[in-house]
């Protein structure tokens, strides 16, 4: 066979193959002062966390490639090594879990990633992510001078970069992974460990770079890092942060665009004029490296998350929604900045900044290569009042808490305050469960919905797992393998009791260490109670119905996911610590000492009444209508798939609490639990520092009503939908429901930045355009109304604009002109397209919402 010359070889190769050729080539990733340089090439990076377990393989090419339409370069994620060694030494790397393709599928998008191995990770997940088997490994103590904690870490470590290694993933083997972090935030809680904690975090450092990966490690909020790796910064604000060494970039781990919930909590809220204010600002002074924690939030699924009491949802308010949408304005307004800041690359990393004060609170950071080229970062930093500067012999006005960019020291292309990208309208669409037979489409019928039944038992089901003197722990005793622990006794009541005969009610009262608890007498429910996200303990008072004799107490201890950080964190136990009845002839007796029987999990958990192979092992009772309000119930049902290909969620508002499943896959916890009917804010004001209780939202809504059910885990027909009801509800009202785009909304003044960040030609002069609103709906709809326009002074949010006293009377038919019938559509706010009229308001704006169908 005849070789063919290695230049000819190339030529006859597909592009695509010439591409993954030339990714394939060792690349060298370095840093200074500066920034990171990569090939020799300085690069200002662009980061998104996207979580690989908290969304499906089959979201991740989509999630990743939205984040790369948004002007991201890189991708960020945790290694989560509960979920890939469910035990010592037994490794897991599929579905969700399946790292490598994660990989793969980032390196396809010609991105760069960021992989934070830890393994210690917070993040709101289970145990920090470490493993619940290794706090049993005698005499361990997590994230110390510890030599069983010490082994597993190191161990773990070493697999992931062996692996990482094997598929020629890190950058000096011409893969994407060009930063790796080892351990995770641990300079909070470092002095809380003594002298063992500083020696630990060092050699944290030091095992880690022994890798020998050929990039540069982090150490995030590591406040005393050594010299061998970065340390970075974590918060909502970074612009202020110092490398240790002054050798090292400044690099910002986590920008936090929105914030966690848990159950019985408010909605967080972060405006995006804040966010984009908090980005420009570390660019401006000198960052170099910046991460969305997080830019996908997902999902929480089956047990996963941490907190305790953290929702099932996982969304964050990031930038990418739970479900895979982008989030508009936020996403949009993102994008926006991340081109202009990429437009004054370049300039910013080959010049040295000057500082120009503009006045208080006022200032510039001038960046001037050697050839004469000029960009500029103008900031007005109070957090009330809107300036007008003047810059260079020209007048710029500053709304208050904001940035303007000029990537030739002239000419604004983006003002952090200033939203002109659109927003969206979401809704989520109900669609009844319903079961259609029939092979084709053209005969197929609705068919009534069969319901199977199965009711546990309050207390022990089989045989005792054990009986003690006193109450236990929780936590300790499950080892986190279920939810769920009974605490069983009985007490013996006399004749004489004056509550038996005036019909009074004697009083219960539990204390627990957390987090949730269903208190059963005589197989009857009696009262619920649960802490929450700030204070997991919790105390129970309620009167029960007791009868003369023996009476049965079955108390069902809950877990709501296991704390994720703190010092000593994996020592914080759960479950009951007193257990007291009032209202006795003699006063009260103390359950607390009493001979208990213990029983951990549930019968259906044990039965595998979550998946198919274990519907067979009990007796279960069909029904057309499923009964309610009934604790302590398992129902089946089989279901269709909700139509077309739009997201789905499980409306669960008229349950209680409990578990879901769809096809063995674990959807996870669901807890309508209500809000606090205060602490929100009818409108969010941008302006000043953020905090997560500043914007909130939700107060006396459910913190979670819809639970994602991903579409890849739906089948064709024949969808086996279960639920375990801990308190009771009404399963007759279950509904999936489809997350939709249905509309879009847009507002923008005369007095926007109006330069085509696209065509951008460093100043020339010939992209200059007038104040656009651009509107675009999902792809395969079309604008088919308008349901609101007004040029003038219009006020009010997506959804909600009201007509202020200055009004063209023809905005409406003037959108309609434009955009009607259209995917997308830009309206200009031109003379020729508006009347000025005799309005007064200055500038004009011009707000629009419109319908997609």
């Amino acid at each position: 066979m005849k070789l063919l010359p290695p230049l000819l070889l190339l030529v006859l190769l597909p592009c695509w193959a010439i591409a993954l050729l030339a990714t394939a080539a060792a690349r060298n990733v370095s840093y200074d002062s500066r920034s990171l340089i990569i090939d020799g090439q300085r690069k200002l990076l662009i980061s998104a966390a996207i979580h690989y377990p908290r969304s499906v393989p089959e979201m991740w090419p989509k999630l990743v490639q939205t984040a790369k339409e948004g002007g991201v370069d890189v991708i960020e994620t945790y290694v989560f090594w509960n979920g890939h060694e469910p035990s010592p030494g037994n490794y897991y790397f599929g579905g969700r879990y399946d790292l490598v393709k994660f990989v793969k599928i980032v390196e396809q998008a010609g991105m760069h990633l960021i992989l934070r191995i830890g393994p210690f990770v917070a993040a709101e997940w289970y145990f920090g992510g470490i493993p619940v088997w290794l706090h049993y490994v005698p005499g361990t103590v997590f994230r110390t001078e510890n030599k069983p904690f010490k082994y597993h870490m190191q161990k773990f470590t070493t697999f992931i970069v062996d692996l990482m290694k094997q598929e020629k993933f890190f950058a000096s083997q011409g893969g994407p992974i060009i930063l790796a972090q080892v351990e995770n935030e641990y300079g909070y809680y470092e002095k809380d460990y003594g002298e063992g904690g500083k020696q630990y975090a060092m050699w944290a450092a030091s095992m880690a770079v022994s890798q020998n990966i050929g990039v540069p490690w982090i150490m995030c909020q590591q406040f005393d890092a050594p010299e061998s790796v970065i340390n970075t910064c974590n918060s909502f604000y970074c612009d202020q942060f110092t490398p240790i060494y002054q050798n090292k970039p400044k690099i910002w781990t986590e920008n936090w665009p929105g914030w966690f919930k848990t159950f019985g909590g408010w909605n967080p809220h972060r405006p995006a004029e804040d966010i984009a204010f908090s980005v420009a600002r570390f660019f401006q002074k000198g960052g170099s490296v910046h991460n969305y924690y997080m830019y996908h939030g997902g999902t929480n699924f089956g047990r996963t998350s941490g907190g305790p009491f953290i929702t099932t949802s996982y969304d964050y308010e990031a930038p990418i929604d739970e479900y895979g949408l982008p989030r508009l304005p936020k996403w949009g307004h993102l994008k926006q900045l991340h081109r202009a800041i990429k437009l004054c690359e370049h300039i910013m990393l080959n010049s040295q900044p000057t500082n120009v004060s503009l006045g208080p609170s006022l200032e510039a950071d001038v960046f001037t290569n050697s050839s004469g080229a000029c960009a500029a970062f103008i900031a007005n930093m109070d957090d009330k009042n809107d300036k007008t500067v003047e810059f260079q012999n020209m007048s710029y006005h500053l709304p208050a808490w904001s940035v303007s960019i000029l990537p030739d020291c002239k000419n604004v292309v983006f003002n952090t305050a200033k939203v002109g990208s659109q927003s969206s309208v979401v809704e989520m669409l109900p669609e009844s469960l319903q079961l259609s037979v029939g092979s084709g489409s053209a005969d197929k019928s609705l068919k009534d919905l069969k319901w199977d039944v199965f009711v546990e038992k309050a207390g022990i089901w089989g045989e005792a797992d054990f009986v003690k003197s006193g109450l236990v722990d929780h936590i300790n005793t499950t080892k986190f393998t279920t939810d769920y622990l009974w605490y069983t006794t009985s007490i013996l009541v006399g004749e004489n009791e004056e509550f038996l005969k005036k019909g009074s009610s004697p009083v219960l009262l539990i204390e627990s260490k957390g987090h949730a608890v269903h208190a059963f007498v005589n197989q009857e429910l009696q009262a619920s109670a649960a802490g929450n996200g700030t204070h997991f303990p919790f105390k129970l008072k309620t009167p029960i119905s007791l009868k003369e004799g023996k009476n049965d107490i079955a108390l069902l201890s809950m877990t709501v996911g296991l704390q994720n950080a703190g010092s000593f964190y994996e020592w914080v136990g759960a479950g009951l610590t007193s257990v007291k009845i009032q209202g006795f002839n003699n006063g009260t007796i103390d359950l607390s000492a009493y001979n208990w029987t213990y029983k951990i999990g549930l019968e259906g958990e044990h039965q595998g009444l979550d998946k198919e192979e274990g519907f067979g092992n009990v007796n279960w009772i069909s029904a057309s209508e499923p009964p309610k309000e009934q604790p302590l119930t398992w129902y089946k049902v089989i279901v269709d798939p909700p139509p077309g290909d739009d997201p789905v969620g499980l409306d669960m508002i008229h349950m209680g609490k409990g578990l879901a499943w769809l096809n063995g896959e674990e959807i996870g916890r669901y807890w309508p639990r209500k809000g606090p009917l205060h602490g929100c804010v009818k409108e969010c004001n941008y302006r000043g520092k953020f905090d997560p209780d500043k914007c909130n939202t939700g107060c006396g809504e459910p913190t979670q009503r819809w639970y994602h059910v991903p579409r890849s885990w739906f089948k064709q027909s024949g969808n086996v939908l279960v639920i375990f009801e801990e308190k009771g509800g009404d399963p007759s009202k279950i509904e999936f429901s489809r997350r939709k785009i249905t509309g879009v909304c847009a507002l923008v003044a005369e007095n926007y930045p109006s330069i085509d960040l696209e065509s951008w030609n460093d100043g020339s002069g010939s992209n200059k355009t007038v104040a656009t609103i651009h509107l675009g709906c999902p792809e395969d709809t079309h604008i088919s109304s308008v349901k609101f326009a007004s040029f003038g002074n219009p006020t009010g949010a997506c959804g909600s604009y009201t007509q202020g006293n200055c009004h063209d009377p023809n905005s409406i038919s003037v959108v309609e002109k434009v955009c009607l019938n259209k995917n997308q559509c830009d309206v200009e706010l031109t003379e020729e397209n508006f009347s000025k009229g005799s309005c007064l308001s200055e500038p004009k704006k011009l707000a629009v919402e419109v319908q997609c169908n």
